[in-house]
């Protein structure tokens, strides 16, 4: 589905690459919530994350998520490693980081079903072509993934949804230099940062941030 969404830029999405050097700079630009890279693959670490953490903390007021970039491997382990450097709270965002097309469809699911089985809460997908790729392949939509949310990175005034998703529930409209503005957030200074908007109020954005708990059947 292609839609144009309201810009309404609300969470940044950061790692090692981004320094912040004002989080009250951050917070009064609008930001309400922050996602920070926690891990790749089996063994990469991100070695300021913990202390970004503690920044964004001492600023209260942010929510605040983890994602891991997926790699080709053993996909429980990975989803064990994320979660042990991410070390989440049960208001944390958690978020799969699936660009990488040498990981499967069955591979994002088994990743993600170790995260929820983990946390009991249902983990969310981070991907623009390579799902909207593997899903094409494979015949259209998944109906286990397409029960979960979907940050969408799309750098244009509109989005375009892999099937089973009538709309994203996080939209990146900028890397920090493509797509339409704002590309930069004030207490942020290291050039283009990539910026998310959200589709409804951030009181609506935190009631949602943590993930819908999974009921036993």
């Amino acid at each position: 589905m292609t839609q144009a969404l309201p810009i309404n830029p609300v969470v940044v999405d950061i790692s090692s690459y981004q320094q912040v050097r004002d989080w009250g700079a951050v917070q009064r630009s609008g930001i309400a919530g922050v996602i920070h890279k926690a891990t790749e693959g089996g063994t990469w670490t991100d070695k300021t994350y913990d202390a970004k953490r503690q920044g964004a903390d001492a600023e209260g007021g942010f929510l605040w998520g983890a994602y891991h970039f997926m790699r080709p491997g053993d996909m429980v382990a990975e989803a064990d490693f994320f979660l042990s450097v991410a070390a989440p709270d049960a208001d944390d965002l958690l978020v799969l980081d699936h660009e990488d097309a040498g990981v499967s469809l069955d591979d994002l699911k088994k990743c993600l079903a170790r995260v929820d089985e983990v946390t009991g809460r249902l983990t969310a997908i981070y991907s623009g072509s390579v799902l909207k790729e593997q899903l094409a392949a494979a015949g259209g939509a998944d109906p286990e993934l397409s029960k979960r949310r979907l940050w969408l990175p799309q750098y244009w005034t509109r989005w375009v949804c892999p099937p089973g998703w009538t709309k994203p529930w996080l939209w990146q409209f900028t890397d920090g230099s493509v797509g339409p503005t704002p590309h930069s957030v004030p207490g942020i200074p290291s050039g283009g940062v990539d910026v998310n908007s959200y589709d409804g109020t951030n009181a609506q954005l935190a009631s949602e941030w943590a993930g819908a708990s999974i009921v036993a059947a």
